[in-house]
């Protein structure tokens, strides 16, 4: 070897261990003993719950988001559903990390997922481009999806399966508690939601420098093969030397697009429903159907998640103990189904705070029966097919999971169509309700007046804007009446005052001499009308020498007449209105919460009245696809029996000594 050789070798050495090189080439070639695979196992499980804290964040502030950003319900979930739509492809693409590896996949998701929620999220300040911004979270979270399980199963043989995927359906579900722990501390009735977004952000790029500088992965030969428990370990590392890694992954799709792992990831995801309706609209159920503050309903989801975190750990371990799934999955789905249909006979009625919180927590805990031997039992599956292609099946599933959502997510508001009124309005009709308890009685009570004073604005805004006229009116209100009484005979005074006068001097009816009186008949029109009029005079003399006493007055009223006419006609109205002028000028105070109560309280009301049913509905097709997964239970891989699970195991480890023997390892 020449000095040339030597120092290429040593550089390739030097630069293999170099700083920027550990940061981009994160392969094991050796499978790691418990303490440091127990750290990876750690790493995964956090990045996890970062990347699905950043998911669901909005889900603690949703009320906000609608009301801020001016969404409705139905805009809301379709957005999320193309969201998942979205990330269905992601997990696809995702499928790639059997041939590029799963670190590099998740390290960069974390950091650009952070970076989206700290800084691009929360400066969207319309509907449009707040969702075009939760999207790229979506591909990401569509890619961790399958990137990190497959990560776990890597690090994890067979007997230590559930507990490792236990720890990993944590992630989800931690990243649901860590949502309802920091919004249940931090939220207040002054909260903006963008502080969500950033709290989540920061804590997702801390994650991010853990995963940049602690995660590792198993090379292509080590994670290709089954490993059923760590006592394999010489075994695949012997037999890692001789593996074809090109032949192991010919053909990805058509290997695993099988009925056994398409029909189970479907089940499944369809059993998921319930979970992924409380992590996006639990808050929403909560508020709007049972009346919890946000606050509260974040409170309540801290038991809820809490609980169904210890519950995968605990079940995974006692499922790794017994060595079999399928039971755990029928009782978790069994138990599911009888809880959700008790929550379903709560839908509407008054439930206490705890009451609420033990009900969803423990649903939660007969998910955990379901879930975490189910991911167990799915990855064994995959394995049994091929189990060089982990991700490919994960990749399956993962699509299939985000597709079910984006289905079912787009049915949902066909089916519940109450939430609208009530998040945009509901808090706010509520409260005007209660601050305007009297001006609305007493609306209730005047409705004609208010109506009255609504169909006749014009008239009294006339009657507020000319006082002295209206009092002028009011004084001389006899003689006004007398004048339009007694208006022809008062035209024809003023017309023919020589005559008229002449007759007011005499004080006796009879000493009139007749030709004054033809005279004034004559004026008057002559014939039966002339005398009527004639007549008239006559008999109402101090009538209308009253009228014509103040007739300087009334003159001033003669371009108001139409206006004092319609006031005469409506008297007691106007006398009405001066009677409840006092609770007038507060209801005209309070008018645009009047108006708002008008326009919207009917919808909001009709909404808390159906919204129970609507979501019986939909929680009864959550009950439909628990049964749908029972159904698909037998067709995944393992034993029913604990006994005979154990002897396969038993079987299992011979195979591996004699295996160790023939290759003189032992």
């Amino acid at each position: 070897m020449t000095t040339t050789d030597i120092g290429m070798q040593s550089g390739a050495s030097q630069n293999r261990n170099g700083f920027v090189y550990r940061l981009t080439h994160r392969e094991l070639e050796h499978y790691p003993r418990i303490k440091p695979r127990s750290i990876q196992l750690a790493i995964v499980v956090i990045s996890t719950i970062a990347l699905y804290y950043e998911s669901y964040v909005g889900g603690s502030v949703s009320t906000l988001l609608l009301q801020k950003l001016g969404m409705s319900f139905t805009f809301y979930v379709v957005a999320i559903a193309i969201g998942n739509l979205i990330g269905a492809f992601g997990s696809l693409v995702a499928g790639v990390a059997d041939r590029v590896g799963r670190a590099n996949l998740v390290v960069t998701g974390l950091l650009v997922t952070g970076l989206a929620t700290l800084f691009l999220i929360p400066a969207m300040t319309s509907k449009w481009p707040f969702i075009l911004s939760t999207f790229l979270v979506g591909v990401i979270e569509g890619i961790a999806l399958v990137a990190t399980p497959a990560l776990i199963r890597d690090f994890s043989p067979q007997t230590g399966r559930a507990t490792a995927m236990g720890l990993w359906t944590t992630g989800p579900v931690l990243g649901s508690l860590v949502v309802a722990v920091v919004g249940s501390a931090t939220i207040t009735a002054t909260t903006q939601w963008q502080t969500e977004y950033r709290i989540c952000g920061a804590i997702g790029l801390l994650v991010f420098l853990v995963a940049l500088f602690g995660m590792r992965e198993l090379s292509p030969r080590l994670r290709d093969q089954l490993m059923v428990s760590t006592k394999d370990r010489v075994l695949i590392e012997a037999k890692a030397k001789g593996i074809d890694i090109e032949a192991s992954l010919a053909h990805p799709w058509r290997q695993m697009l099988k009925a056994d792992i398409i029909i189970s990831a479907l089940a499944v995801s369809v059993m998921l429903l319930i979970y992924y309706t409380a992590v996006g609209f639990g808050t929403i159920v909560m508020t709007t159907v049972f009346g919890f503050s946000l606050r509260n309903a974040n409170g309540i989801a801290n038991w809820q998640w809490g609980a169904n975190a210890v519950g995968l750990i605990v079940i995974g371990i006692i499922s790794d103990k017994l060595r079999v799934r399928k039971p755990l999955m029928i009782f978790g789905a069994v138990g599911g189904t009888v809880l959700t249909v008790i929550f379903i006979g709560l839908l509407g009625k008054t439930v206490s705070y705890y009451e609420m919180a033990l009900i969803l927590a423990t649903i939660s805990v007969f998910l955990a029966f379901a879930y975490a031997p189910w991911m167990a039992s799915f990855t064994e599956t995959v394995e049994a097919r091929n189990p060089a292609l982990t991700a490919t099946g994960l990749a399956i599933w993962g699509w299939t999971l985000r597709m079910v959502v984006f289905v079912s997510f787009l049915i949902l508001p066909l089916i519940v169509t109450s939430v609208t009124p009530l998040v945009s309005y509901g808090a706010k009709v509520k409260a005007y309700a209660n601050q305007y308890k009297e001006q609305i009685a007493f609306a209730e009570t005047h409705a004609s007046l208010i109506s009255f004073a609504k169909t006749h604005a014009s008239l009294i805004a006339f009657a507020e804007t000319h006082p002295q006229i209206i009092a002028t009116a009011t004084k001389y209100q006899t003689q006004l009446a007398n004048a339009q009484r007694f208006a022809p005979e008062l035209s024809v005074i003023e017309h023919n005052p020589t005559i008229f006068s002449q007759l007011a001097k005499y004080t006796n009816p009879s000493q009139i001499p007749s030709s004054l009186i033809s005279q004034a008949i004559a004026a008057a029109g002559g014939g039966a009308k002339g005398q009527q009029i004639v007549g008239t005079i006559a008999q109402n003399a101090a009538a209308i020498d009253g009228v014509i006493a103040v007739a300087p007055q009334l003159q001033t009223l003669a371009p108001y007449t139409t206006q004092l006419k319609e006031l005469a006609a409506n008297a007691s109205e106007f006398q009405q209105l001066q009677a409840n002028a006092a609770q007038l000028n507060q209801l005209k105070a309070v008018a645009p919460a009047l108006t708002f109560l008008q326009e919207h309280a009917t919808a909001v009301v009709n909404a808390a009245k159906n919204g129970p049913s609507q979501w019986k509905t939909w929680y009864w097709i959550c009950v439909a696809a628990f049964i749908f997964f029972m159904l698909s239970v037998p067709l995944m891989k393992g034993r029913w029996s604990p006994a005979k699970a154990k002897k396969d195991e038993e079987e299992h480890e011979n195979m591996v000594q004699e295996e160790l023997k023939q290759l003189h390892l032992v």
